[in-house]
């Protein structure tokens, strides 16, 4: 299972890069993504960098609808390897938050809210970032942090605008689950972060 280290850190140069982003169900060069995290005890803090030329940004009634129309990255956080219970982020540029409980296969209970979630997103020249935090107390309140590691799956949601108006949808996993379709509700999508 692939692993990423949380150092405990204070600034994201301090952070270690992950990079490990791709389109494993299409045929194409997938855009710049980095992902960083670290703790300094009592917050999980994170990092979505990407580059992105054509940002799509609908507009809707909801922060969920407009977060799962929209060019997005993703965290879901597992209490154990059955997927029994999970909880996902989906988050965009804007910082519209689609945020779940679910379990195995894709039973999700969208009245769950994410406590303590605090985001900054920012939309710049050719991309954007989307930076958050969680207490750690939170993270052990649900089961997912357990002593210095946690199940947790990494994505993003690369969207763009056809010729013909339409929008294609693209998925970029940290881990290739290596399913026929495109799919983060496994757990071959999963990895571990293990805080230091």
């Amino acid at each position: 299972m692939k692993r990423y280290h949380v150092q405990n850190a204070t600034h994201w140069s301090e952070a270690d890069l992950l990079t490990d982003f791709t389109f494993p169900w299409e045929d194409r060069p997938a855009p710049k993504t980095e992902f960083r995290a670290m703790h300094d005890g009592e917050v999980f803090r994170f990092r979505f960098d990407c580059v992105d030329e054509d940002l799509v940004l609908p507009d809707g009634p909801t922060a969920k609808e407009r977060a799962l129309g929209a060019d997005r990255v993703e965290i879901f956080f597992a209490t154990d390897l059955s997927l029994e219970r999970y909880f996902g982020l989906e988050m965009s540029p804007r910082g519209d938050v689609a945020d779940y409980a679910a379990k195995f296969y894709r039973e999700i209970d969208w009245s769950w809210g994410c406590e303590g979630l605090v985001l900054q997103p920012e939309i710049r020249e050719g991309g954007y970032t989307v930076s958050g935090s969680i207490p750690l107390e939170v993270l052990r309140d649900l089961g997912v942090l357990r002593g210095r590691e946690m199940f947790a799956g990494l994505y993003r949601a690369e969207f763009h605008h056809r010729p013909d108006g339409t929008v294609h949808s693209g998925w970029m996993p940290w881990v290739n689950p290596g399913t026929e379709k495109p799919d983060f509700h496994v757990l071959a999508s999963f990895g571990v972060l293990e805080l230091k």
